[in-house]
């Protein structure tokens, strides 16, 4: 865990209240993270507000700027904006457990929490499922639509065995 280090949220010592942390998220940051991501030259801000009570800590944590996407239809690099926000509620316990993804329980013991994979997550969430550039043709849409409304045009034909079982079905 020390390689995240530069993302622990010291909370020993705080007062109850709310309090403002932000961090400048770069290449540098995913390539901490043994996964292949599906942008580059990333250029993030994280801020996290963390309002701190006597038992537990409520983090709003909210990523926004640019990442460089290759388009699913001309393979082109483009800039997208992304902006996501999460809330984890933080607990106090006998040990670690990240299984709610709501709800972390950290041990009682620790004096800070770790927000890197927090981070990590929030940006891939807001990394859209179909990248599409902004400035594509409408030529590209047409060839694109010619291959793909074949397919879907296309319905599965009912096996005869289902529909005799289906016709005993509603005879009972």
């Amino acid at each position: 865990m020390d390689k995240f280090r530069n993302y622990d949220i010291v909370f020993s010592g705080l007062k109850n209240g709310k309090h403002e942390f932000t961090f400048e998220i770069d290449k540098a940051f995913f390539e901490l993270f043994d996964t292949e991501q599906e942008f580059t030259n990333p250029r993030l801000t994280a801020k996290i507000l963390m309002d701190r009570h006597t038992t537990f800590l409520e983090l709003w944590i909210t990523t926004a700027g640019l990442v460089q996407l290759e388009c699913d239809i001309t393979s082109e690099l483009f800039d997208s904006e992304i902006e996501n926000e999460i809330k984890v509620l933080v607990k106090f316990g006998e040990e670690y457990d990240d299984s709610d993804e709501d709800v972390i329980t950290i041990p009682s013991t620790d004096h800070a929490i770790n927000v890197a994979q927090l981070i990590y997550e929030d940006v891939m969430l807001s990394i859209p499922m179909k990248k599409v550039c902004p400035d594509i043709s409408a030529e590209d849409l047409e060839i694109l639509e010619q291959f793909s409304s074949k397919e879907e045009e296309e319905e599965p034909q009912s096996d005869p065995r289902w529909e005799a079982l289906k016709k005993l079905k509603d005879k009972n």
